[in-house]
């Protein structure tokens, strides 16, 4: 382990050298990211998995850092010109820029104007003249006309192409045009001729203008997209004058014949060599902060949608929507496996209507269905209306299902292993009732590029975007823990320490010989060595086992402590987790050790009150506004109840209930300044809009969730086409609910009331 790394790492993210030190070693004794936060408190001081996945990530970068550095060290060294104090400046620098600044004047070169020059023998002439002494400049000029360089001109021109580039190669330079670009810096875009039809969508940045460091990331990608497109042209640049003034500050001595060539030279510099390179660095900068940003939003929205709240293990049946061709309608049973499918058309005006009602009605009693899944697409509404209208006898709750990447998933090869015998409407229906079922183990089949709520993820750095989506959902998967003896291998490969080949070890292990009965016999699968038990053991549940503790999320190399403390308060571990007060009793400071901590031992003693509890939310049933079904049902100054489905750093975007998401813009979220969209709202939270304008050529919606202006000034509301309020789906609007300044003043008037 590097020590400077360490110290590097500390420094950065704020944490102790011993943090650091701690998290980097287990990280490289191939412990996982989840297994060290929930299982290693004592050695990282309770950092988080944010936390440590940036060490993780610093670590690699200084790694890329040291192995540049020594390359260049190699390089300069083979060609004898390295000196003590260059070396000093290099070994001490850990930013790629700087390095390279520091490298480039030895950088082996493609043929360029000043190697031309020098080739010419023009470089003692350059010497001189960047010298900047007095005396006759033609003159001295004309000594170096060759068979190579005819004129006094000619000579002159390829010194300033040499003295060019001796200041573009300037390390002192370029750091201090690199502030200046870093502060003062423009965002420029300009549309292309001709172009302005086809690329309407980018109609806001045709002549565009915005400093760069405050750019939000958006922009920056929907320029770089634009670009691309060959729409439009971008610019990245201070003011010029700004740029040449600090050049000349530096390198123009004299005013005299010599010092206008180095002027001149300057300029030349600045426009042809440093502004292009520096644009480049900066334009690469923008996109990569741009990329972070955008992959954030992405893997916050990916985390809350996968812990989405499930419905549980009940029977489901499960209908992705259609008009033409029907209703794909599955049932599925309490683990998701299918035990029916048809298709059912319950938007004919005839006899199939009926038909479809007998179909549902009978699955219903035949297959103890608890709820219904409806496909928010095409004919969604119509469907879920259909179905909501139909007496099964007893309470069936239908709940419309965000069924976005469930064609992703239908043609794939893990929904062809799944179902080899059925097509792909079939498996389409089965994902949307998995969702339900449980959303997390059903998502981990699907690319997270796929599932539909990110920003520009298309657009960013594919690699990166693929580490932290990945890390997210091992970092949810692990986090709900999952059933070991109902698992799939999709779900399980997620389990830390496990992966793709030792999940379908488990599962061919349970095929051949039936559930597990407790933690320990996970050493029986193949090749599932002591490292990897250690790593997945905690995550791993056992329903009605050997021992309660393999239902929790208690290590196994911690259930010798438990069972202490179930002695030392003479009980059964069983009972230990079943009764309060016998767990409020203990002082977890007598059972301190070297191997358990005060923070591991807390954290026993609240998995035991709750063992195998679910962490995500209980579904909740959601309806939107009766009678809006379509853009053209909705109308400005409607109040509509929605659902968030997608966050972006300039806002969110709610579904309504027409087929087309509206965006609530940042600044109409919350009635207080918020800086990210996040601070107001979280994927699929339930939310009340007032809608603001209606573009149906544009199919764009613009909603506001600030609050309504107070009732003595509010103008009458707009109303659904049913003729009741549009507020809360047809129902009587609830009043809000208090806030805590409110809720203190009405306990007081109460208390002196009484």
């Amino acid at each position: 382990m590097n020590p400077k790394h360490v110290a590097l790492i500390s420094a950065e993210l704020a944490i102790s050298m011993k943090q650091a030190e701690s998290t980097m070693s287990l990280l490289a004794e191939g412990s996982t990211v989840p297994f060290i936060s929930r299982y290693r408190k004592e050695q990282t001081g309770s950092l988080d998995e944010v936390q440590i996945g940036k060490v993780e990530d610093l670590k690699k970068r200084f790694e890329e850092v040291d192995d540049r550095r020594a390359f260049i060290i190699k390089t300069i060294t083979e060609q004898e010109k390295m000196t003590p104090e260059l070396l000093e400046k290099l070994e001490n620098s850990w930013v790629i820029a700087e390095l390279e600044d520091m490298y480039l004047p030895y950088k082996p070169k493609r043929k360029t104007r000043a190697t031309v020059a020098i080739e010419k023998g023009l470089e003692p002439l350059a010497k001189l003249i960047f010298d900047q002494q007095d005396g006759s400049l033609d003159e001295t000029a004309k000594t170096f006309i060759n068979e190579q360089v005819a004129t006094t001109d000619e000579a002159l021109k390829g010194a300033r192409d040499i003295i060019a580039e001796w200041i573009n190669e300037n390390a002192e330079l370029r750091d201090k045009l690199r502030k200046l670009f870093t502060n003062t810096a423009v965002f420029t875009s300009k549309v292309i001729e001709g172009k302005e039809a086809e690329g309407v969508k980018y109609k806001d940045y045709f002549d565009f203008s915005e400093e760069l460091h405050s750019i939000p990331s958006h922009r920056v990608l929907a320029i770089l997209r634009a670009e691309a497109e060959g729409i439009l042209f971008g610019n990245i640049t201070p003011a010029e004058e700004d740029a040449t003034e600090i050049i000349h500050k530096q390198f123009v001595t004299g005013n005299n014949a010599a010092s206008e060539q180095v002027s001149k030279a300057a300029a030349d510099a600045y426009k042809r060599l440093l502004r292009p390179s520096l644009e480049n660095e900066f334009r690469a900068t923008a996109k990569e902060k741009a990329d972070t940003e955008a992959i954030e939003v992405f893997a916050e929205n990916l985390r809350q949608l996968l812990l989405a709240a499930p419905l549980g293990p009940k029977a489901v049946i499960a209908v992705d929507p259609g008009y033409r061709t029907g209703c794909k309608t599955v049932a599925l049973d309490e683990q998701g496996n299918m035990v029916d499918n048809d298709v059912i058309y319950p938007l004919e005006k005839n006899y199939k209507s009926q038909d479809a009602e007998n179909l549902l009605r009978n699955w219903v009693n035949k297959y103890d269905i608890a709820a219904i899944a409806v496909g928010n697409g095409t004919a969604g509404r119509e469907t879920e209306e259909f179905i909501k209208k139909i007496d099964f006898g007893r309470k069936v709750n239908v709940f419309m299902v965000n069924e976005s990447g469930a064609s992703v998933y239908s043609a794939s090869e893990v929904a062809r292993e799944e179902f080899p015998d059925h097509d792909v409407t079939v498996r389409g229906s089965v994902s949307i009732g998995r969702r339900l079922i449980d959303p997390l183990a059903e998502l981990v089949k699907i690319d997270p590029k796929s599932i539909g709520v990110g920003q520009y993820q298309h657009d960013v750095n594919q690699s990166h975007l693929k580490q932290s989506l990945d890390r997210i959902v091992v970092s949810c998967v692990n986090m709900v823990g999952v059933n070991l003896n109902t698992a799939s291998k999709h779900l399980l490969a997620y389990i830390s320490g496990l992966g793709p080949s030792l999940a379908e070890n488990i599962v061919k292990y349970r095929k051949e010989n039936g559930a597990f009965k407790n933690r320990k016999e996970l050493k029986k699968v193949t090749r599932l060595g002591e490292k990897a038990f250690e790593q997945c053991a905690g995550f791993l549940r056992i329903e009605h086992g050997d021992n309660p503790l393999d239902n929790s999320a208690v290590h196994p190399e911690r259930y010798a402590v438990v069972e202490a403390i179930a002695a030392g308060q003479k009980c059964t571990v069983e009972e230990l987790m079943g009764r309060e007060d016998l767990r409020k009793v203990i002082n977890v400071k007598d059972y301190i050790s070297e191997e358990v901590g005060q923070l591991t031992l807390e954290d026993i003693l609240k998995e035991l009150a709750k063992p195998s509890r679910d962490p995500r939310d209980e579904i909740a049933i959601f309806e939107y506004a009766e009678g809006i079904k379509s853009m053209e049902d909705v109308k400005p100054g409607m109040t509509l109840p929605g659902v968030v489905t997608n966050i972006t750093a300039f806002g969110a975007f709610v579904d309504i209930g027409v087929k087309q998401d509206g965006l609530v813009h940042i600044s109409h979220l919350s009635n207080k300044f918020i800086s990210n969209p996040n601070e107001a709202v979280k994927l699929n939270q339930k939310v009340t809009v007032t809608v603001l304008e209606i573009d149906i050529a544009r199919k764009r919606i613009s909603l506001s969730m600030k609050d309504n202006e107070p009732a003595a000034k509010r103008e009458p509301r707009e109303r659904s086409n049913t003729g009741k309020p549009a507020q809360g789906g047809g129902k009587e609007k609830k009043e809000a609910p208090l806030n805590d300044f409110q809720a203190k003043l009405l306990a007081l008037k109460s208390k002196f009331k009484d």
